[in-house]
């Protein structure tokens, strides 16, 4: 029976295998890599060790168990230590240019008079266990309520209400000093990518939200509403991104804010009475 077993796993994974390289060849995510900077040095490709490291969560696997200490993976763990950490490498685009891609697919097979939206929101990257990391610092768990050590993590999704694409993404620290652990401490040149996301990772999110957003629409991506829940649905917020698409959003119950209702200036509150 172990022996059946094992045979099964062995042919679920060499099955998932073909379909993640199916998918690789339908959206020429090699041509994807190399327009976003992602080029070969020596080596492996750099579709090979992405494609290595894209299959890991659909065989139930990490990147340590599926490569660094796996005898039988053909990649080794420093080519793919390598890639990661490249500081040209431009991810952003990688994902905004697949995500158009997936969004022009998923269109055709959608019903006009399907609403379509952008979905913004964030949360928690968890890193309780981490001491050293590059710009670690203290978020709040708005989940829990607690603050953690981590980083949070900002995105802006496609829905027409049955699939989602995330399109653009942040991962931010903390816009206070006081509130990071550690301060980033390579030297890197500031012409590339990634001192401008370690920049970037130092703002606050409301600030990054309109570029996150111009990007998106002007890559080609079409919806109807922008989707935001109260923790960024303040005035000058929604001001800001509504002269770019149309905004739904909960706002904050408070009396500090009020609403134009029926000629008159109301908080949430009076205005739901």
């Amino acid at each position: 029976m172990k022996h059946i077993r094992l045979r099964a796993e062995i042919q679920d994974d060499i099955q998932i295998q073909g379909k993640v390289s199916s998918f690789f060849d339908t959206f020429s995510i090699g041509k994807i890599l190399h327009r976003c900077g992602v080029r070969k040095r020596h080596g492996y490709g750099p579709r090979f060790l992405i494609e290595a490291i894209f299959i890991l969560p659909f065989i139930g696997m990490n990147l340590y168990r599926g490569i660094v200490i796996n005898e039988e993976c053909t990649v080794g763990k420093d080519a793919v230590y390598e890639i990661l950490k490249g500081t040209t490498y431009n991810w952003r685009r990688l994902l905004l240019q697949l995500g158009v891609k997936l969004h022009s697919f998923f269109n055709r097979l959608t019903d006009e008079e399907r609403e379509s939206v952008l979905i913004i929101d964030d949360s928690t990257y968890d890193r309780s266990r981490s001491k050293k990391v590059e710009l670690l610092s203290r978020v709040k768990d708005h989940t829990t309520g607690q603050f953690v050590k981590g980083f949070r993590m900002l995105t802006i999704c496609w829905s027409d209400g049955v699939s989602t694409l995330p399109l653009d993404f942040a991962l931010l620290s903390s816009a206070k000093k006081s509130n990071r652990f550690c301060e980033s401490q390579k030297q890197l040149d500031k012409r590339c990518c990634a001192y401008r996301r370690r920049l970037e990772a130092t703002m606050k999110s409301t600030e990054l939200l309109e570029p996150m957003l111009q990007r998106i629409l002007s890559a080609g991506v079409q919806a109807r509403y922008l989707l935001m829940d109260s923790w960024f649905g303040m005035p000058a917020t929604i001001a800001l991104l509504s002269k770019h698409i149309s905004v739904i959003c909960m706002v904050k119950k408070t009396s500090k804010v009020h609403y134009g209702f029926e000629g008159q200036p109301l908080c949430v509150k009076t205005i739901y009475k």
